[in-house]
């Protein structure tokens, strides 16, 4: 693929971009085709009407699901089976219990959100929301009312923390590439992530929940219960504990990330390789569901056969999520490797519109046609930073023209994005709901936060 060089124009590859997305909606919605089949069967029709050397194009489709699979795999995998130790061990009913009854049904979704802002900060999007999903789950049930009410809040919240706000890895390189200072960019993107999360997240999600009545899924907790509740359930702390467990160790690589990009401290010292190691998401997840084997399972007085088969239980449920949204990567690898993004981007090098506008549009865009967020965030960067330096940028400008390409980095999620599929799942959501919801939310993040990055950019 190194010697490939992509000869058709940039309004043929994005006329087959846009054929390639509306012929998989017309094969799920319209003919029922699974999506797991749709995506396969799409990825390769794509790759061959964009011209890709026929000998490489298995493997582009592997590399792609490939890779996917690596993060999202171990992730939704390790996440399971943590959701259903809190799940069996009551602990999500008793964290549920209380907090409704500290904050009340009305604040239910107000005080899962904030929670998700909170643990949001140091830890990935995808990462957080699987975690917080058994809780989420629980609130709903326990209220009896739609999962969207409650999840979306939560999936926004982590959504805005991911996009604005460092030490996430797309808006550090950014910084990096646009030389914007890291403290000053923390403090823009969180006066632009708060706010922005509230009203395209919170009061979206309590309106979407009211318009879209879904019930809660089984996907976490297995459905009916393989084993009898224990009569001593975990504390509200301890499930807090488990919880915070892993987004502590995931922290204390993302930290020293941010610090390692800063010049701050030595990446090579072993100290800091063996901290980050034990930070990195799978590992993270490996070590909390060892513990949450001991603490909600062994000490809740049930066996070693019993445990195992709760872990076991957890896996069936979440094999159609792994596959579809591995299949989703394929689709967008597909994408990126016929060029279509460098068609885009090398058509919008020279706009003539103003840079933080410039920014926002570049990246939207890229992220529309090719679905990654961090390559449209990155690429976004890359192609502005000679007219930001020409400028002589600093302080919060730079910063809010970072934010500008965070924000068009994230609207439209739709079928070439993983996140569209795994979100979809998780949630148990039909594919127009998940546009209905999902991509609309996603749409308003970078909307809406990209208004406040323009106003930050001209009042500070």
């Amino acid at each position: 693929m190194e010697t490939f060089v992509q000869t058709l124009s940039a309004p043929t590859l994005l006329g087959i971009a846009a054929a390639a997305v509306a012929a998989l909606l017309f094969l799920i919605m319209a003919l029922r085709l699974h999506a797991f089949v749709a995506l396969i069967l799409v990825s390769l029709i794509t790759a061959f009407a964009t011209g890709l050397p026929t000998g490489e194009i298995v493997k582009v489709l592997t590399d792609g699901f490939g890779s996917t699979l690596g993060s999202v795999a171990l992730l939704v995998g390790l996440g399971a089976m943590l959701g259903r130790l809190v799940e069996t061990s009551g602990g999500a009913k008793v964290l549920a219990d209380t907090l409704v009854t500290r904050f009340g049904e009305h604040r239910a979704p107000l005080a899962l959100g904030v929670a998700s802002l909170l643990f949001g900060f140091p830890i990935f999007f995808d990462a957080g929301l699987i975690v917080m999903l058994p809780v989420v789950f629980a609130v709903a049930r326990r209220l009896n009312q739609p999962v969207l009410r409650f999840g979306l809040p939560a999936a926004g919240a982590f959504s805005v923390m991911h996009v604005f706000v460092p030490p996430h890895p797309g808006a550090v390189a950014a910084a990096d590439l646009l030389k914007a200072d890291m403290g000053t960019l923390i403090g823009v993107g969180l006066l632009v992530a708060l706010p922005t999360w509230y009203l395209a997240a919170y009061l979206f999600g309590l309106w979407a929940g009211k318009r879209y009545p879904n019930p809660v899924p089984e996907l976490l907790s297995g459905g009916a219960m393989i084993v009898e509740p224990p009569s001593n359930p975990p504390s509200a702390g301890t499930v807090i504990a488990m919880l915070l467990l892993p987004l502590i160790l995931i922290f204390g690589n993302t930290g020293l990330n941010a610090l390692a990009t800063a010049g701050s401290i030595d990446a090579a010292n072993p100290a800091v390789v063996l901290i980050r190691l034990f930070g990195n998401t799978p590992v993270a997840l490996l070590i909390s569901v060892l513990v949450a084997a001991v603490v909600l399972g062994a000490r809740r007085g049930r066996d070693a056969v019993t445990i195992e088969k709760l872990l076991d239980s957890s896996l069936g449920p979440i094999a159609s999520v792994v596959l579809i949204t591995g299949a989703g990567g394929m689709f967008g690898a597909v994408l990126r490797a016929s060029g279509i993004g460098n068609a885009v981007s090398g058509s919008l090098a020279d706009l003539g519109v103003p840079v933080i506008a410039a920014a926002f549009l570049i990246a939207a865009l890229l992220r529309i046609a090719q679905g990654s967020a961090t390559v449209a965030l990155l690429t976004a960067a890359g192609l502005i930073q000679p007219a930001v330096a020409a400028a002589g940028y600093a302080g919060t400008d730079v910063a809010a023209v970072v934010i500008a390409a965070a924000a068009g980095s994230v609207v439209v999620s739709h079928v070439n994005d993983s996140g569209f599929w795994l979100v979809g799942r998780l949630l148990n959501l039909d594919i127009p709901t998940t546009f209905k919801t999902w991509t609309v939310m996603e749409t308003l993040i970078g909307v809406i936060g990209f208004a406040f990055a323009v106003l930050i950019f001209t009042v500070l």
